[in-house]
């Protein structure tokens, strides 16, 4: 027993021995591969994270970096199966991981588990501009698909099997970033993805295609990475992406990180001179990507600059007549979230073309499309496949004119880890919107059957009329850039009317009450349908709109009870003389009547009488200040039944 009890010690201690080999030599692995993924060396670090597991080896730590690792070089399908394992570790994880994981999924095409994941993490962020994005298009995937099949998309003969990117043209000239080698003996690697620095390359446009490609001006490529370049009309003047490189020697912000500035140069006599970056570059923050608006007065850039939303934003800055600068401004939460918004380009037409991974898509980054309108920009619609794909889908440029561009994917199939691809545009973006409406009694709760819906542009025309017998229609293709009203009608309920704002997708249920209330002599139909009063303009006597749209609806009540007469009274405010004011009110009676007639009501029916200043509903009598809209309180009009 002895003899076999010291064995058993001895085996023990060998055992542990080489179980505490093993860790010690897991966790230099481990502190290599970190101090890899720290110095954004994300290539080193998915071969180090990957043997260890390879070899059985388990941590969150591991799963979550290994998943950014690919995440970030947009290698999206790998990346979602390490999170996945990530989340079978530990389902309780920060809002991020949910949000890239979802992004994940959609790479390798299960939408339905994406959105599942996308609905933890609106509820965990609910004020995250990206969850209410998500929670407001709930339906994206159909309106990205009414969307698709606007392209024609060919792979360009130029790519090489590295990274090809980004598209200006300037002189039927093609000029493009691309990390591709081209010969040089020295060749500088960045650590983030393995590939040759880029240099920007130009290839001459022929026949929607670009055979051979070029280095760009000698004196525009350096040591580091340059990329999207943009041109003034006249061909003299470039804005280019470049590293933050000045005299020879990279500069770097406060964690050692080299990043990236916009330059501008001037062509003088053929060759490329005055190189200098733009003064609202910094050391401490990426500003990249230029692209110029038509009439060349603003420059659009990404940034990831203090005072934006997310990883980065869409800015704008005006240049001034004499090539000065102003404020950048960023565009603000209609355009920007906490994801990535970056490479804009401003076409002919002045539309805003940017791709985001921040809005609902097919994706990785999709590229969306938005106008400016007067003061403000609307909804940015996806452009749709095949433009976009569940990779990720960027640098747009299209020609107006002709409808021929530009764009640059990692989507599969393609040469290398980017490639750029040409295009046609078969039809142009016309924004519009669903509307799903769903009809329960107020009191039950359940779905009325046999409803009508309505709907009605700003001047109350009717534009579709639609009908079901189960409580909820569903209108598609209503256009999202015009104001609409909705009539919700069904037997024995109150008539009810919603006014649609543009760009606004509407999918809501609506109570309608029963029609218990009867209506007897002496009762205001307004007040008893609880219709707002028909307001007049001071000194006005004409139907303004917003008084059409509530006469409208004392029409129908009269149309549903054709023995009901009623009797129009007109009132006004204190202002002016009494006598003046009679007759005022007087003509607002007359003018209520003609318009009811015209809508087809019997003038039989009607009866009417101006009151003038004799029946006012507050204090504002004459010489008693009063504000404009307790004066407006009087100006009313009443329906009242004989």
């Amino acid at each position: 027993m002895k003899q076999q009890s010291f064995y058993t010690l001895n085996l023990f201690v060998l055992l542990f021995c080489f179980s505490n080999g093993v860790f010690a030599q897991q966790k230099v692995v481990v502190e290599k591969a970190n101090k890899q993924y720290e110095k954004l060396a994300y290539v080193d670090a998915i071969k180090t994270y990957e043997r260890l597991a390879e070899k059985g080896y388990q941590s969150e730590e591991l799963y979550q970096k290994l998943g950014n690792a690919y995440y970030f070089n947009a290698q999206l399908a790998k990346a979602n199966t390490y999170y996945a394992q990530l989340f079978a570790l530990n389902k309780n994880q920060e809002p991020e991981y949910l949000y890239r994981h979802a992004q994940t999924l959609k790479a390798v095409g299960d939408y339905t588990q994406s959105d599942a994941i996308m609905a933890q993490f609106a509820k965990k962020s609910s004020a995250d501009l990206r969850a209410k994005q998500f929670d407001n298009s709930k339906d994206y995937l159909a309106q990205i698909q009414q969307n698709s099949g606007r392209y024609v998309l060919t792979n360009l003969k130029i790519n090489s099997p590295y990274s090809d990117y980004g598209s200006s043209v300037q002189d039927n000239t093609l000029v493009f970033a691309s990390s591709r080698d081209t010969g040089s003996v020295f060749q500088r690697k960045h650590k983030w993805t393995n590939e040759s620095f880029t240099c920007l390359y130009s290839s001459k446009i022929e026949a929607d295609n670009c055979l051979d490609a070029y280095k760009f001006a000698a004196e525009i490529n350096s040591k580091f990475h340059e990329s999207s370049a943009v041109f003034t009309k006249d061909g003299k003047t470039m804005y280019f992406t470049r590293n933050n490189f000045n005299k020879g020697k990279k500069g770097k912000d406060a964690n050692r990180m080299t990043l990236l500035k916009i330059y501008r140069a001037q062509l003088e006599n053929g060759t490329w001179k005055n190189v200098t970056e733009l003064p609202f570059n910094s050391n401490e923050f990426n500003t990249a990507h230029p692209a110029l608006t038509s009439n060349e007065t603003h420059l659009y850039f990404a940034s990831d600059r203090p005072g934006g939303y997310g990883k980065s934003d869409i800015w704008e800055v005006e240049i001034k007549a004499d090539g000065s600068f102003g404020e950048p401004k960023n565009l603000g939460n209609s355009i920007n979230t906490e994801g990535r918004e970056t490479f804009p380009f401003v076409s002919k037409a002045n539309e805003l073309y940017f791709a985001t991974d921040g809005y609902p898509g097919l994706g990785g980054l999709d590229i969306y499309q938005t106008e400016l309108q007067e003061t403000s920009w609307k909804k940015p619609q996806n452009i749709g496949a095949p433009a976009n794909t569940s990779a990720d889908d960027f640098g747009f440029y299209i020609d107006s004119d002709t409808q021929k561009g530009f764009l640059t994917s990692n989507r599969e199939g393609g040469k290398g880890s980017d490639d750029i691809y040409s295009f046609v545009e078969t039809k142009k973006l016309n924004c519009t919107q669903t509307i799903k409406v769903a009809l329960v009694d107020k009191e039950s709760k359940k779905s009325i059957q046999n409803v009508s819906i309505t709907i009605l542009d700003a001047q109350f025309q009717v534009v579709q009329k639609l009908n079901s017998t189960d409580g909820s229609i569903s209108i598609n293709e209503v256009s999202c850039d015009k104001n609409y009203f909705i009539r919700l009608e069904a037997p024995e309920y109150q008539t009810k009317e919603i006014s649609l704002v543009k760009s606004t997708d509407v999918h809501a249920v609506y109570e309608l009450e029963l029609n218990q209330k009867p209506i007897a002599s002496g009762d205001d139909l307004a007040k008893l349908m609880n219709i707002k009063m028909v307001y007049f303009d001071l000194d006005k006597w004409n139907i303004r709109p917003d008084a059409a749209y509530e006469l409208e609806k004392i029409a129908l009540i009269l149309e549903e009870n054709p023995l009901i007469k009623i009797d129009v009274r007109a009132h006004t405010d204190s202002r002016q003389t009494a006598a003046y004011n009679a007759k005022l009110s007087e003509r607002r009676a007359q003018s209520i009547m003609a318009w009811l007639v015209k809508r087809g009501i019997a003038s039989a029916r009607l009866s009417g009488r101006g009151y003038g200043e004799s029946q006012l509903t507050n204090r504002c009598s004459d010489g008693v200040p009063c504000s404009e809209d307790e004066h407006q309180a009087n100006r009313r009009s009443e329906f009242v039944v004989e």
